[in-house]
């Protein structure tokens, strides 16, 4: 791996106005020197098909082709009915397929969420945890990085007003990025006897 360390960031939310979106947009701005934050948004994805997964439409291809790119993965995820959206869902298995060809496998991943509620994104966040191991994405246990009470902490613009936010959305970016080094670790140069 390189002194640079790209992050693909998707959020699960199509809203113009997400709070997530506006989390993931926070982390770009937020991310250490030598990191790149790469948005892919999920709009033009359609709905999986199986009889489509051999031949994908040129949205799924794209993002395929950014995720093998990425040394890791940042994924911020609302909460609908305690679960992760099926726009997300949708996403993860499109880059999943067909079987022998996912993407995700051995990624290194952080999530984050955020939410109008006062406890956040945690049960969406645990249940992405379940569906990522079965993704064979090695995802970070800490920090836990669950915005609640988000209409507080973004202004109207959508831009991060909540300094404690800030600096744990960087924590966990500094630790993905530990994280992602300690699983791919630069190659050894071989040095003349």
């Amino acid at each position: 791996m390189s002194s640079q360390v790209r992050i693909l960031g998707i959020a699960g939310s199509l809203r113009v106005g997400s709070y997530n979106k506006a989390a993931l947009r926070a982390a770009q701005l937020l991310a250490p020197e030598n990191v790149e934050v790469d948005i892919f948004p999920l709009d033009a994805i359609p709905m999986f098909n199986e009889d489509a997964e051999k031949s994908p439409p040129s949205s799924v291809v794209e993002l395929k082709k950014r995720i093998r790119r990425a040394d890791a993965v940042l994924i911020v995820t609302p909460e609908y009915n305690y679960s992760i959206p099926a726009l997300l869902k949708n996403a993860l298995d499109w880059a999943s397929r067909p079987n022998g060809d996912s993407v995700w496998s051995g990624k290194a991943a952080a999530i984050m969420g955020a939410s109008l509620s006062a406890i956040g994104t945690c049960r969406a966040q645990h249940h992405l945890r379940q569906i990522l191991v079965s993704l064979d994405l090695f995802t970070l246990n800490q920090p836990e990085v669950v915005i609640a009470d988000a209409a507080h902490r973004f202004d109207e613009n959508g831009n991060l007003i909540h300094e404690p936010t800030k600096r744990l959305i960087q924590e966990l970016l500094n630790k993905l990025v530990d994280w992602t080094r300690r699983l791919s670790p630069a190659p050894a140069r071989e040095f003349a006897a």
